[in-house]
């Protein structure tokens, strides 16, 4: 694959976030291609004096996934930045206003894929790093990692997730980690996410007796069965959220029975939902309360049919108690902006939530609006911002 990104190649280059952030975007690195992403870190990273090591991993049935692992230092308090160079398809390339790598800069703001989830957090971390790295020197009495996966959009399988249990065996720990995900929500640094819910899906086969829609007795018509599984489902809520979290939500995604015809009623049917989960709820007693309710929406309906179900668990709820790392962020935050960030624990799933299990962890990044959106886009100012951010993080955390 070409390498079209060039970077900076010498330790006492200063680095541009603006300029970091569009190489990133002009590699099109779509999960879950590396699309020289990775080796653009590299070779901004080593002449800096951090250790760059590539984790690719393979497993049968998913794609194969290149990681970068870059650190600095070998003792003292570990830091870490994680995140991910790969980004989500452009959809409908005709709908943008701009060409979704070209990385163009229009009136102090940057579009592009990625530009916001989450090249532009990253890039913001580098230029932090270099700058405290120029300010204390290499040896400041500690350790700053990056952890970047190229799988984070993906299946989500052949990255974070092995890239620590690999750091674990080896006997490397992690202190503190910040994701740079997209937590903004209106304005930058009004939110940063010290939790997320869990997420599960569920697939359900409904099944019934096919026929001629003229002779409804002769038929058991799946479709009627599946509305009284979701009644069963939605009627009433799941819960009422608890003290850190919004409630538990349900949605369907899909209803599929292959009939193209007008005059049969199908037999078989397939549907799908998901639900994203608090801290009320593990995902084992959450799928236990929905086998329960739609067991007894089954037998109150009747017929011949019933309904086989699976569910595929995308991640536990998790929460990072206020503190130190909280704090950190707040009071740099604060500084920087004048805002008050949210604590929140809203939003989608990100790998933080394979974090969680080795080190306090906390996300904290751009503003999310256009994320995965046509014309994804971050305002210069932003990006400065960002950067300001980690490096204030870096000095109080190191002081």
């Amino acid at each position: 694959m070409p390498d079209t990104a060039v970077g900076p190649a010498l330790a006492n280059e200063a680095l541009d976030v603006v300029e970091l952030t569009r190489d990133l975007i002009r590699c099109q690195s779509v999960t879950p291609a590396e699309g020289g992403a990775l080796q653009l870190l590299e070779r901004t990273l080593a002449p800096r004096g951090f250790t760059c090591e590539r984790m690719d991993f393979s497993q049968e049935g998913t794609p194969d996934v290149a990681n970068l692992y870059a650190r600095i230092g070998t003792g003292g308090r570990h830091f870490c930045f994680a995140g991910h160079t790969d980004v989500v398809p452009v959809g409908d390339l005709s709908a943008w206003t701009v060409g979704p790598f070209g990385a163009e800069l229009d009136k102090g703001v940057l579009f592009g894929r990625g530009a916001v989830d989450m090249k532009g957090g990253i890039a913001a971390f580098c230029v932090a790093a270099s700058e405290f790295l120029a300010a204390r020197g290499r040896d400041f009495g500690g350790s700053i990692s990056l952890l970047i996966t190229g799988d984070e959009e993906g299946p989500a399988i052949n990255g974070t997730i092995k890239m620590l249990k690999t750091l674990a065996a080896r006997g490397e720990s992690i202190d503190a980690c910040v994701v740079g995900e997209p937590t903004s929500a209106e304005r930058f640094g009004d939110m940063m996410k010290i939790g997320r819910r869990g997420s599960v899906n569920v697939d359900l086969i409904v099944r019934g007796t096919q026929g001629h829609v003229a002779y409804p007795h002769l038929i058991d018509n799946p479709i009627h069965r599946l509305s009284k599984l979701i009644e069963a489902l939605i009627a009433t809520p799941i819960d009422n959220g608890s003290t850190h979290f919004q409630p538990t939500t349900l949605q369907w995604t899909n209803v599929d029975v292959g009939n193209s015809a007008d005059n049969i009623a199908p037999g078989v049917l397939r549907a799908r939902f998901n639900s994203r989960f608090n801290d009320l709820w593990t995902s084992e007693k959450l799928i236990a309360e929905f086998r329960r309710r739609l067991d007894a929406a089954d037998a109150a309906v009747g017929g011949s049919g019933g309904y086989e179900m699976k569910a595929r668990v995308s991640g536990e709820s998790f929460y990072t108690a206020p503190g130190e790392l909280s704090s950190l962020i707040g009071d740099a935050v604060r500084e920087v902006t004048g805002l008050e960030a949210e604590l929140s624990t809203t939003g989608g799933t990100s790998d933080a939530r394979f974090i969680r299990s080795y080190c306090p962890v906390v996300e904290f990044g751009l503003v999310g609006q256009t994320l995965h959106k046509v014309d994804e886009r971050s305002t210069v100012a932003d990006l400065e911002a960002l950067a300001k951010v980690y490096r204030l993080m870096l000095d109080r955390y190191f002081a």
